[in-house]
């Protein structure tokens, strides 16, 4: 439901923060392993190294500017909801049909005023619009790749996403980060905030989030295995945010450069041949024995009461760029070349799933 947030009336916030403050310590305590972030062009990948010998884990997330998201700032203007004046449909249709939560709490740290304006929690993502002014000018990436969160005050193991500014002027700017949904996500939880900025601040935010209920799931199970690789799409959830497609893959490989289950996307189209727009996802991946296992939801634009059937076609996105870090068992840090351009292609079948109306 859609919610005005009065934080002097009802938000406590200097027992709130000094509860985020000590769930962090406790978060991070917690952590036995660095996670390390190296951002390379338009693919950040995420390493971490777990205690069980036997399994690694990685992460593909989006790009740390995402196209989508620097086209959906370009028109916000100062005042009003961010969402509502973004150019991604979903955020659109999410604050017309009252599916934001409001909660307009601002925080001013060393003369930069952040303010927290509205957030959405569909199928998909967690996505976050923040309002930025600052008494002196702002250097590019001052607040890095984005807030940093928390689930009911613990740092979750794995999260990918993405964060986009448009800069107004000098001194104000407009944000939106996308935080992908996982399991480790509950309907309704505890959503801790911390975004950094370059000279050290840290401004702290914490609120309720919960789900959007009307989600219709759609079972499919459609199983393919091509060239090595074994694909199956589980399911695909419609809300009036848009479309989602989950699936999972797993190939017999050892590296994750030149593995190609994290790289499927999806091609989709009504029974008009009307193409839906896709809007991206990450892949959650982890080596288990000689297997690379991945899982993912990928993301589209909503559709209306008119489809009645979409033909989807998986295939495999080769990457022009990338790399990434990792740690040893030491802790020392390991460069990874690329290797996309040894990435071989795969040809999946299309196949049709009904639209109950």
């Amino acid at each position: 439901m859609k919610k005005s947030h009065d934080p002097f009336k009802e938000f406590p916030q200097d027992q709130v923060r000094s509860a985020i403050r000590s769930g962090i310590v406790q978060a991070k305590e917690q952590l036995d392993t660095p996670i390390v972030r190296k951002n390379n062009g338009k693919r950040k990948v995420l390493y971490a190294l777990c205690s069980a010998a036997a399994v690694f884990g990685i992460l593909v997330g989006s790009s740390y500017y995402s196209p989508a998201l620097a086209s959906s700032l370009s028109q916000i203007p100062i005042i009003g909801s961010i969402f509502g004046n973004s150019d991604l449909i979903s955020l659109q249709q999410a604050q017309k049909h009252g599916l934001t939560k409001e909660i307009g709490e601002t925080q001013t740290v060393n003369g930069i005023s952040v303010t927290l304006n509205e957030i959405l929690y569909d199928q998909n993502n967690i996505t976050i619009g923040l309002f930025i002014e600052s008494e002196k000018e702002l250097g590019e990436f001052y607040f890095g790749a984005g807030m940093d969160y928390t689930i009911n005050g613990k740092f979750p193991s794995r999260s990918s996403g993405s964060y986009g500014e448009d800069i107004l002027s000098a001194t104000t700017l407009t944000a939106i980060q996308e935080i992908n949904v996982t399991e480790e996500m509950p309907d309704k939880f505890e959503l801790g905030l911390m975004l950094h900025g370059n000279n050290g601040e840290t401004w702290y935010f914490s609120t309720s989030v919960e789900k959007i209920t009307d989600i219709h799931k759609i079972p499919v199970q459609h199983v393919q295995t091509v060239d090595g690789v074994n694909l199956t799409v589980t399911e695909i959830s419609l809300s009036e945010t848009g479309v989602s497609i989950a699936y999972e893959s797993s190939e017999e490989e050892t590296d994750f450069q030149l593995s190609r289950g994290g790289n499927i996307e999806f091609l989709v189209v009504d029974q008009d041949g009307n193409e839906i727009t896709g809007r991206s996802g990450g892949a959650r991946g982890e080596l288990v024995k000689d297997r690379i296992l991945f899982k993912s939801s990928k993301q589209f634009d909503p559709i209306d009461s008119t489809v009645t059937e979409l033909t989807i076609t998986p295939y495999v996105v080769i990457p022009s760029e990338g790399g990434g870090v990792e740690f040893d068992e030491n802790g020392n840090e390991i460069e990874l070349e690329f290797k996309g351009n040894s990435i071989q292609p795969v040809e999946f079948e299309s196949f049709k799933v009904k639209i109950p109306q």
